[in-house]
């Protein structure tokens, strides 16, 4: 295939640092705060003294050779083609949990509602470039106990495309399966789970992995490890401390049930020590990305990673220039989901117009990606001498045949300066609120039927019920 790829660490050094993070796990190990991991990790054979446990190379290692490389994720009704997650395929969508919004109507940031939730998923079932949704808020005006679940809810009726869930512990993670059964696949969504850094397990994460093994829910663990913070300030030093806590995920992982899906997760922190912000779209914190992913291939791992994100407080320039370079950058990594799309202000807030921006930021990176072919056709020598020097090849059934085939732009301007003037002299982020206010009055893809939504107002209840209960 004559197509983009990015890499940073070649076999040689992935070699290297998943030496120095297997000496970190049988040496240092990870702390685990829920017993019944604990007990997994023992039964695998590792060495557990009280809530310490230490991964001898050989238990990491069982647990690489047995976990699955490929899996699907599969759409709602048939919306989509199923996502594979193998090394060989890429995806992209939104993020999830932010606490903030950038209203489409006002402008003003305020606190995301569950029906902003259900909205954005709207937009993102009618955006063809994100593949998969994620919540992209944390509603504020749903109870704690099932906000989380209260998102699934939203999601289901705004789109039938694959879900990543990132829910608050795997209590729950059962009641969401029921969630995705009544709205019409069990194996549409997949749940994203975190460590505690450093080296840490506690409950809300073990949980989310243990249950998702048993149910045979495709588990994204993704660390968050800070340069500086909670781990040595370098981007190597991140990735050893990352890959370790990524490493104790899979064990418990296939410990919990030998061949459950597992994505590895990319995560590089690097806190700007004069703003005290863990930037997203810092250059260092994306060749560490970029690292991740290709220690996640060298496993032959599915991987999770970052695109089209930014740290800018509103849409304004410095939004469209990290949003587009981190759009490219995480395409050319080639990991199997990268989410994030359409995120602002370092992960706190979203917008309808980010996400329209973004989806064609996507699309722009997947047509760099794309083969670049150099057969006969597409090097069409018959034509240059068909034309000879000095001739145009505008008339010709040649052009008339491919030219559609290079991408253009339908919401950047590439035309005169007169014309953008005499249409109003838009800037992208008028075109980008124009067309997400235009795609959320169009009539909706698809509706849920009325019983099936009322069942899934039923599924929250009863999971907040149970939240509740298991907590007391």
């Amino acid at each position: 295939m004559n197509s983009a790829m990015l890499r940073v660490w070649d076999d040689d050094a992935c070699h290297r640092v998943h030496e120095a993070t297997l000496r970190v796990l049988a040496e240092s190990g990870v702390e685990v705060k829920y017993a019944p991991a604990r007990e997994f990790f023992a039964a695998a054979g590792a060495r557990v003294e009280g809530t310490r446990v230490r991964l001898p190379a050989p238990v990491v290692e069982t647990a690489l050779e047995i976990a699955p490389r490929t899996w699907s994720l599969k759409p709602r009704a048939g919306a989509t083609e199923p996502l594979v997650l193998d090394v060989a395929h890429s995806y992209f969508g939104t993020g999830s949990d932010v606490l903030y919004l950038r209203d489409l109507e006002t402008g003003e940031r305020r606190r995301v509602r569950k029906a902003d939730v259900e909205g954005q998923a709207v937009l993102c079932e009618k955006l063809e470039n994100l593949d998969f949704v994620m919540s992209m808020g944390l509603p504020e005006d749903v109870p704690q106990a099932v906000d989380d679940v209260a998102q699934v809810e939203a999601m289901l009726r705004g789109t039938r495309k694959p879900l990543l869930v990132a829910p608050r512990d795997g209590h729950v993670v059962a009641r969401i399966r029921e969630m995705c059964v009544l709205a019409g696949a069990a194996d549409s969504f997949g749940i994203y789970a975190m460590p505690s850094p450093p080296l840490m397990l506690d409950e809300d994460g073990a949980s989310k992995v243990i249950a998702c093994a048993e149910l045979g829910v495709p588990l994204i663990w993704a660390p968050g490890t800070n340069a500086g913070t909670t781990a040595p300030a370098s981007i190597g030093a991140v990735a050893v401390v990352a890959n370790a806590e990524v490493l104790a995920g899979l064990v418990l992982s296939q410990a919990a049930k030998a061949g459950a899906p597992f994505v590895w997760g990319a995560g590089v922190g690097a806190m700007n020590m004069r703003t005290m912000v863990d930037v997203y779209s810092s250059a260092r914190v994306f060749a560490g990305h970029q690292a991740q992913t290709d220690l996640a291939r060298w496993y032959g791992l599915p991987s999770f990673a970052y695109a089209a994100c930014c740290d800018s407080k509103t849409l304004d320039q410095q939004w469209t220039a990290e949003a587009a370079l981190t759009a490219v950058l995480g395409a050319l990594s080639r990991a199997t989901l990268l989410h994030d799309v359409g995120y602002l202000e370092s992960g706190l807030q979203s917008s309808y117009e980010s996400i329209v921006v973004g989806d064609h930021l996507v699309s722009y990176a997947k047509a760099f990606m794309a083969e670049l072919p150099v057969d006969d056709e597409a090097l069409a020598v018959e034509e240059i001498l068909a034309v000879g020097p000095g001739g145009n090849h505008l008339a010709r059934p040649y052009t008339r045949k491919h030219f559609r085939e290079i991408w253009q732009s339908d919401l950047f301007d590439h035309g005169v300066f007169d014309r953008w003037q005499a249409e109003g002299s838009k800037t992208l982020l008028d075109r980008a609120r124009e067309r997400a206010a235009a795609l959320l009055a169009e009539p909706r893809e698809f509706e849920l039927d009325a019983d099936v939504a009322a069942g899934l107002a039923v599924l929250v209840a009863k999971a907040g019920e149970e939240r509740e209960a298991h907590a007391s």
